[in-house]
């Protein structure tokens, strides 16, 4: 019996890996620099979906804050530019999709810059570029505090 190798990825092995919502995974992403030469890059976030189960063209989401900025990246599950994925946490969720991390994460930053605006001095005017409801983008907004 003739065996054809047509990917580099062993399907097996990611077929039972078992990667579910709400999973910190890191992603081990193959990066091309020069013409042959790659680089090993890491992407490290959690699970937001798992799409198509373990068929062909399964995907699953990832996300992570930086420099408080999401950055989402959607990984097909059998693509030969990952290398490995590493299951880093798992936490119980009650979701199969946790797209509401979203609007929950814009809402803590409108917290703390709440809490931080708050805690200056009463008569100070400060300007942010905190955007609310109903402002258009990239229009800077004027603060001024009061005391409590």
């Amino acid at each position: 019996m003739v065996t054809k190798v047509i990917s580099t990825v062993n399907i097996e092995e990611r077929k039972n890996l078992d990667i579910r919502p709400g999973d910190l995974v890191r992603v081990w992403q193959k990066i091309e620099e020069d013409k042959g030469k790659f680089r090993l890059q890491a992407f490290e976030g959690i699970v937001m979906s798992h799409k198509h189960g373990r068929e062909a063209g399964g995907t699953f989401a990832v996300r992570k804050v930086v420099g408080g900025i999401g950055v989402e990246r959607i990984f097909p599950l059998y693509s030969p530019m990952i290398d490995e994925i590493e299951l880093v946490r798992r936490s119980k969720v009650r979701r199969s999709k946790l797209y509401f991390i979203r609007r929950k994460a814009a809402k803590e930053i409108r917290h703390q810059m709440r809490r931080i605006l708050d805690t200056k001095d009463p008569n100070e005017v400060i300007t942010t570029d905190v955007v609310k409801k109903g402002t258009k983008v990239g229009e800077k907004e004027e603060v001024k505090t009061e005391a409590k």
